[in-house]
């Protein structure tokens, strides 16, 4: 006997929260990146152009990706979807490794990143 495996059956959608563990690295990275006032992301806002992804999310799955030890911005791009814990930190965003690169590479990122990770140790 096998359990029900049916590929053309409804599901509905999936509360990614549920699915990770309590203690899991996603959960101290998100609330590390909510701490931080939002001034610190003024810099990012752009009048003009198509909305961009908010940096608190950027910050969260790059932080992500480092703590798993994944530095190349396509593999950070596969993890959020293919990884629970990304989807989750990206809310189902699924930003380019192009959208990625280009914002960590921003001045205003190399010292965020430093404190985030100087906090981050802290803890």
């Amino acid at each position: 006997m096998f359990k029900n495996y049916n590929m053309n059956q409804l599901i509905l959608p999936l509360d990614l929260e549920m699915k990770l563990q309590e203690n899991d690295i996603a959960f101290h990275i998100h609330y590390l990146v909510e701490s931080i006032p939002a001034e610190a992301f003024a810099p990012f806002q752009k009048e003009t152009g198509c909305p961009a992804y908010h940096p608190r999310m950027m910050l969260k799955i790059i932080l992500c990706g480092y703590t798993q030890s994944v530095f190349s911005g396509r593999r950070i791009e596969d993890l959020t979807k293919d990884s629970v814990r990304m989807m989750w930190l990206a809310q189902g965003y699924e930003p380019s490794y192009r959208t990625i690169n280009r914002f960590r590479i921003q001045p205003q990122m190399k010292e965020l990143l430093r404190q985030c990770f100087v906090q981050f140790r802290c803890r």
